[in-house]
């Protein structure tokens, strides 16, 4: 418990002031186009990740939403109900509601994850054909589509929107927002909240760490620079119309940390 302890505060403190959540987009869009040249000039090495089947691609980036789901769910649920009750000194009722509130950025997520990979989809349809040799004595089928040019063992040809940079920055961005709650958060050292927000704390960061690092991995070997900018561009933009615009006003999940923007923030760091 010790060393998680000293894990969170560490990280914590990195976290302070929201320095990283300012630079990050940054340092997304740098990674993208740093890694498209390199991939343009051919210098980079031949890896296991360049297979898609790759493990953390399998088990991690494929089911990226499920996983920040997953972890975010129980740290929103935990802070807000606790920024609640005893920051602000709401009654149990309306901080059970707060947190409520709060998980509503969650649902957005999810719409926001769903219509965004729907429409890369009608993209790709739209823009694509398929390469197929026809067999001797049929007439040339037309495919409307990139799943039935693949059920015929074709070749899609189209604008392929990268969903992997869409996904994994968003999810990163979002992360790095709700982790901004802890700044004004304060427990008990030895308080059994303190000990799981800490290890939820650890391990959003962690994810964030694979996120990034997947990132990188398809700005070096996948996609047209044109469809991992674009991709990554989508992503900050829902990350952006939503913290930075549309939770600012009353009718929506609201931020990590209420009424107070993001920018401005001159929160005490709690030890």
């Amino acid at each position: 418990m010790e060393r998680l302890e000293r894990a969170g505060r560490c990280l914590r403190a990195a976290l302070a002031r929201g320095r990283l959540r300012r630079r990050f987009p940054a340092l997304l869009l740098g990674i993208a186009l740093l890694g498209s040249a390199l991939k343009d000039s051919g210098l980079v090495p031949d890896t296991p990740l360049r297979n898609k089947r790759n493990p953390l691609n399998v088990y991690f980036v494929k089911v990226a939403w499920a996983w920040t789901l997953w972890l975010l769910l129980p740290f929103i649920t935990l802070t807000s109900y606790e920024l609640a009750r005893s920051k602000l000194l709401y009654g149990r009722t309306k901080s059970v509601l707060l947190a409520l509130r709060r998980l509503g950025a969650l649902l957005v997520g999810t719409a926001v994850w769903y219509l965004c990979t729907e429409l890369f989809i009608l993209v790709e349809n739209l823009t694509g054909e398929c390469s197929l040799q026809a067999k001797p004595g049929q007439p040339a089928r037309l495919y409307t589509s990139k799943r039935e040019c693949h059920q015929d063992s074709g070749v899609w040809n189209g604008f392929d929107i990268s969903g992997h940079c869409f996904l994994l920055s968003y999810c990163a961005m979002m992360i790095l927002e709700e982790l901004a709650v802890l700044e004004a958060l304060a427990l008990e050292h030895s308080s059994k909240l303190r000990a799981v927000i800490n290890i939820l704390l650890v391990s959003l960061c962690f994810l964030t760490v694979i996120w990034v690092f997947m990132f990188l991995c398809t700005a070096l070997y996948f996609h047209d620079f044109s469809q991992k900018l674009l991709g990554v561009l989508i992503g900050l933009s829902a990350w952006y119309g939503t913290y930075r615009f549309w939770y600012l006003k009353p009718f929506s999940p609201g931020l990590p940390l209420p009424n107070i923007p993001l920018s401005s923030k001159k929160y005490s760091y709690s030890r």
